[in-house]
């Protein structure tokens, strides 16, 4: 498995670069409009930050139309353990939920004493004891790790970035639609380049919940397969999809599919099933044989 202290290095670097973005943001509004106008970018920063972190905890639970988990019946071993395994890794016992996906899946959000962990029906369905084990503490190791509120930092800096560049090009020129235009092509194009070291973030983080899950459960392999499990489900799912003709079904049934909430919350599961021409560089998750490589080697 790579080294934590390499993959810490490696996010480490791609945040500085972050928050290089970030700084420069400040220091644009100094120049522009001096001093004063710096408390107005943090606090600004700070409501952005928190709303977006507020309204994507529930967006995504809206998305998959997450319930809570009972605590007793068939979803009892679950919640006791996720209690034992909260208990080994240092933090409180995150709110339990379920959703019906069409995929097998599961993501966290929240951070420490306000986490919130999702499983798909699905999954509970094809997993054994161990394997729902090391996918329940990965992730525990991401409400742990903070990844969540890392992630909502990083898209704002982003989309802040993105504004900035919008705003700098329509107002630093002649205001005509052709500045309008230009600018809010730049200011996308600006947004994507930040974008990029968010999605590194995301990969690398992916590792580290592995690693831990593994390390907590003290079975990788167990992890292993759960992965092999989710991604093989996952693409059933998908060819199913194709095969009843996806495109042309209603609302209502891609709900009940589960796979278009998996694509509003992709950076969030343990397995992102979205594809796309840029799915190398802008992938939130490594690819499934290389985390699976990593845990068994």
């Amino acid at each position: 498995m790579v080294g934590h202290f390499g993959l810490k290095v490696r996010m480490a670097l791609a945040g500085s670069i972050l928050f290089g973005f970030y700084a420069a943001i400040a220091a644009v509004a100094f120049a522009m409009y001096g001093q004063g106008v710096l408390p107005i970018v943090l606090l600004g920063s700070l409501l952005f930050v928190g709303f977006q972190y507020k309204f994507g905890k529930w967006a995504a639970l809206k998305s998959v139309g997450a319930e809570d988990m009972p605590e007793q019946g068939e979803y009892q071993r679950i919640h006791q353990s996720v209690e034992h395994l909260s208990r080994e890794m240092g933090i409180d016992k995150p709110r339990l939920m379920v959703a019906e996906m069409g995929v097998p899946n599961a993501f966290a959000v929240g951070r420490k004493g306000a986490g919130t962990v999702v499983v798909s029906e699905e999954i509970i369905q094809i997993l054994e004891r161990d394997e729902l084990d090391g996918v329940l503490a990965h992730e525990l190791a991401h409400i742990r790790n903070r990844d969540v509120v890392v992630m909502v930092l990083g898209q704002s800096i982003a989309s802040m970035v993105g504004i900035l560049v919008q705003f700098a090009v329509i107002f630093g020129g002649e205001r005509n639609i052709g500045a309008y235009i230009f600018g809010m092509i730049a200011g996308q194009i600006a947004q994507v380049i930040v974008m990029i070291f968010v999605m590194a973030i995301s990969r690398y983080r992916e590792y580290v919940a592995d690693s831990d899950a593994a390390d907590v459960t003290g079975n990788p392999d167990a992890m292993a397969r759960a992965l092999e499990k989710i991604s093989n489900g996952a693409e059933r799912a998908q060819q199913a999809q194709q095969a009843r003709g996806g495109r042309g079904r209603g609302r209502q049934q891609q709900q009940q599919s589960g796979l278009s909430a998996d694509d509003q919350v992709g950076a969030l599961m343990i397995n992102d099933t979205s594809r796309g021409l840029m799915q190398t560089i802008f992938a939130t998750h490594p690819p499934i044989e290389k985390r699976i490589e990593a845990l068994r080697s």
